[in-house]
C-alpha cells in the first residue's frame, strides 16, 4: 500500500502533501503576488523616479583672432554724416578683408577690374600690385559683362529701385521714381557710397556701392550689382576718381587679369 511521503523544511512547519510546508508555500504566494505588484507598477516608478543623466558641458569654440590691421580698417566711423558701426569681422571671411596683392593685368593704373567669379574687386595700382577688396553680388552683378567708366560718383546716395524689381517686390513701390527714391541713411540698399557705371553716356544701371548687410560679403544675393562693406566703398571711392575705367570680367574677348597665386598680400588700413 502506498505511503505519502512528507517533507519538513522548517521546524514546527506543518508538512504538505507531496513535499514542503505549508509556510514555504505561502511565502512562495506571497512571493509571486508581490511580483505581480511589482510588474504592474514598474513602469509607472521608474519613470517617476527616472533623473536624466547629466549632459557633458557643451565646449563652445573659442571666437576666430582677428588681427589689429582689421580691427583698425573695419572699425566705427564716427564722423560721418550716419556714424557707422564697427564690423563684427567674424560675420566675414578674413579672405574678403581689404588688401594689397600681386596682381597681372594689362590694364592700365586705376583701373577697377570685378571677378565676379571670385567675389573679388581690383583697383589696379602701379608696380604689379592691386587693393583687392571682398564684394557680393546681386542677380544685377552678374547680367553685365565688359568694359565702362564710373560716371558718377555719390555719397550717401538715394535709392531707386528699378521698375522690374517693383513688379517683384510691391512694397518697393513707396521708394519709386515718381516718390523720389528712398533717402540716404543706414539703412539704404546702397550704403555709404555708390560708384555709377556708363558706356559713353548711357547708365548702363550697374553700380559699386556700399552696403550694410557686411555678412553678404562674399555671397550671391538677391538683388544689387556690387557690394562692398561700407568702410571699403569709403576707401574705394577716396581712391577712384570720376571717370576712372572699369572692367567686368565676364567677356572672353577682353584681355585676362589675374591675381598671382602665393604672391604677397597685405592688409591696408587706409
Amino acid at each position: 500500500m502506498p505511503r505519502n511521503t512528507f517533507e519538513t523544511s522548517a521546524a514546527g512547519a506543518a508538512p504538505t502533501p507531496g513535499g514542503g510546508s505549508a509556510l514555504s508555500r505561502r511565502r512562495f504566494l506571497t512571493g509571486v503576488a508581490g511580483l505581480g505588484t511589482l510588474a504592474v507598477s514598474g513602469c509607472v516608478s521608474t519613470q517617476q523616479a527616472a533623473v536624466p543623466a547629466a549632459s557633458a558641458p557643451v565646449k563652445k569654440a573659442p571666437p576666430p583672432v582677428v588681427d589689429s590691421n582689421a580691427l583698425a580698417m573695419y572699425g566705427p566711423l564716427p564722423n560721418e554724416k550716419f556714424p557707422i558701426a564697427a564690423i563684427d569681422l567674424t560675420k566675414v571671411p578674413s579672405r574678403y578683408y581689404r588688401r594689397q596683392v600681386d596682381y597681372v593685368t594689362e590694364e592700365p593704373v586705376g583701373t577697377l577690374v570685378v571677378d565676379t567669379d571670385n567675389f573679388y574687386l581690383y583697383l589696379v595700382q602701379p608696380d604689379g600690385k592691386a587693393m583687392r577688396y571682398g564684394v557680393g553680388l546681386g542677380r544685377a552683378g552678374f547680367t553685365w559683362a565688359g568694359r565702362g567708366r564710373i560716371g558718377w560718383k555719390q555719397e550717401w546716395p538715394k535709392w531707386t529701385p528699378p521698375d522690374e524689381m517693383i513688379a517683384r517686390q510691391p512694397n518697393l513701390a513707396q521708394w519709386g521714381a515718381d516718390r523720389g527714391g528712398m533717402p540716404p541713411g543706414l539703412e539704404n540698399p546702397l550704403g555709404a557710397r555708390a560708384l555709377y557705371v556708363f558706356q559713353g553716356k548711357v547708365d548702363t544701371l550697374y553700380r559699386v556701392h556700399g552696403t550694410p548687410e557686411y555678412w553678404t560679403i562674399g555671397k550671391a544675393v538677391s538683388s544689387g550689382c556690387v557690394r562692398l562693406m561700407n568702410q571699403d566703398i569709403i576707401d574705394l571711392y577716396e581712391r577712384v576718381p570720376s571717370q576712372s575705367p572699369i572692367l567686368v570680367l565676364g567677356d572672353p574677348t577682353q584681355p585676362h587679369s589675374h591675381e598671382v597665386a602665393g604672391g604677397s598680400a597685405s592688409q591696408a588700413a587706409g
